[in-house]
């Protein structure tokens, strides 16, 4: 049978361990065949990294990388994928690769399904392909995201997204999740129980819960209201203080309803909104770092009633805050368990 040929896309701005990560895996079969009889002895992908030239480069990361072939040598291909791409201040220039982007209109035209991972988005977006579509990209960039193509609706929660009438976009989120991006191509492909058996070899991982557990809350202050950003710079400090927003309306001056309608203009949240995520925020600094109780965190950050405490942490985190601890608590490294 014919390979599924993937191309790789390199550029200056690839970040390399990326790249370099779904470049081993698609190309493991061979390694694999000898520990699991669902992988096949001949791998069933003929994967080329493709740049701009033949020349070698020094990426992002700052390794030197040699393309294989170029991108006037491939005007086909059945799968792309644009890896992680390194974005300076988390502010996306576009117009600085047409001819890449034209080549990924030219070969998705010729049936190509194509792929990004983390930021790797950011390029695949300039082609207009994603436009009325869902995407997904690392939290850390969805500003200049938005701002960039309006038009292509943001699931910042999700860690792949599949996209298309025939699936023929896929968009894994954050950094590792190049994991599940790799991992799919192969279930789709090769099918699902190799899919477990390179998840198991390379401990590669499924981000089931999503990206949302790793989501950070940046407090919106690019707007010119005063008032506002005098009630943030009050809530940063004292969120965690009984009734906050009649406070916040105590001490802006100006009538309730004035107030609430000027916060969620000028910030995109209601005042309680606000202070919910300032105080799931600091809880979750809490669950990372400290032994604290989740009764004892919850009273740290202003809810008396642990249990609404738990409901309004599952809500807004993914997770509930046990699960949450457990996910990104430092381990006991190299120690027992027992």
């Amino acid at each position: 049978m014919a390979k599924i040929h993937v191309s790789i896309v390199a550029i200056p701005d690839a970040m390399f361990s990326t790249l370099s990560g779904i470049y081993d895996v698609l190309n493991a079969f061979t390694l694999l065949s000898g520990y699991d009889n669902v992988i096949p002895e001949s791998s069933p992908f003929q994967v080329d990294i493709v740049g701009p030239s033949r020349e070698s480069f020094r990426t992002a990361s700052g390794l030197a990388l040699q393309p294989q072939r170029t991108f006037d040598d491939l005007q086909t291909s059945d799968v792309v994928i644009v890896p992680s791409v390194a974005v300076q201040n988390a502010i996306w220039e576009t117009g600085r690769y047409p001819v890449i982007v034209q080549w990924l209109q030219t070969v998705h035209a010729g049936g190509a399904i194509l792929c990004s991972a983390c930021s790797g988005v950011l390029l695949l977006a300039e082609t207009g392909l994603l436009d009325g579509k869902a995407a997904t990209v690392h939290w850390a960039f969805a500003g200049t995201f938005r701002q960039n193509f309006p038009q292509v609706l943001l699931r910042l929660e999700k860690m792949l997204v599949i996209a298309g009438e025939h699936e023929q976009f896929v968009m894994s989120g954050a950094s590792a999740s190049w994991h599940d991006l790799v991992l799919y191509l192969v279930a789709r492909f090769v099918g699902p129980a190799a899919a477990q058996a390179f998840c198991k070899f390379f401990a590669l991982e499924w981000h089931r819960d999503g990206q949302t557990p790793y989501l950070v809350f940046e407090q919106p202050v690019d707007h010119q209201d005063a008032v506002v950003k005098d009630a943030q710079t009050w809530l940063a400090c004292h969120f965690a203080a009984a009734a906050p927003v009649a406070e916040l309306v105590k001490r802006s001056g100006i009538p309730e309803r004035s107030f609430k309608r000027r916060f969620s203009q000028a910030t995109g949240y209601s005042p309680i909104q606000y202070v919910q995520h300032l105080r799931i925020e600091a809880a979750k600094r809490r669950l990372e770092r400290s032994g604290a109780s989740v009764e004892q965190i919850s009273w740290q950050v202003g809810y008396q009633d642990s249990a609404s405490f738990r409901r309004l942490f599952k809500r807004i985190v993914g997770v509930s805050p046990g699960d949450y601890r457990r996910k990104f608590s430092l381990p006991r490294f190299g120690q027992d368990d027992e």
